[in-house]
């Protein structure tokens, strides 16, 4: 039988396949919504929305390419064709608190995030912070590299 441990992987690593059609120069962010049945719901990466160009002169104005980018797990909600409430999603960067807040907002249940880069971390670490934060007040279980994480960004 397969455990929790085992899916987590599995679906990070199919997390990390989607980030690769991100075509941002900079991250390269995805996210995997799964039922308690371990059926995949709905997938995201980060870009900019349909039908907008994303001509290398957008991308590489950071500026600009941060103002029209929608994240992996924002993306991932808006198609799911049915509802989230109790899912998991699983992303490869720690969701933003913007992001966060859809997700509780959503109703998902557990969140996976991948370990954190140092790059990462020193660009995003204030808002993961509060990230941590609500998903403990709003009693969404956070996990990274299998350990439960708690608001002070300790492992149990």
């Amino acid at each position: 039988m397969t455990t929790t441990a085992e899916w987590d992987t599995r679906f990070l690593e199919m997390a990390r396949l989607v980030a690769t059609w991100s075509k941002d120069p900079s991250t390269h962010v995805g996210a995997v919504i799964t039922d308690n049945l371990n059926r995949v719901i709905s997938l995201g990466y980060n870009g900019f929305p349909r039908r907008i160009a994303d001509s290398p002169e957008r991308q590489l104005d950071r500026e600009t390419r941060l103002a029209l980018t929608i994240h992996a797990e924002a993306n991932a909600l808006a198609f799911a064709s049915r509802s989230v409430a109790g899912a998991t999603l699983y992303c490869t960067h720690m969701p933003c608190a913007s992001c966060a807040a859809l997700i509780i907002q959503h109703g998902i249940s557990r969140v996976v995030a991948a370990e954190p880069t140092p790059d990462f971390l020193q660009r995003w670490r204030t808002s993961t912070i509060l990230s941590e934060v609500i998903f403990q007040e709003a009693e969404v279980e956070l996990f990274n590299n299998n350990s439960r994480i708690t608001s002070s960004g300790k492992t149990c």
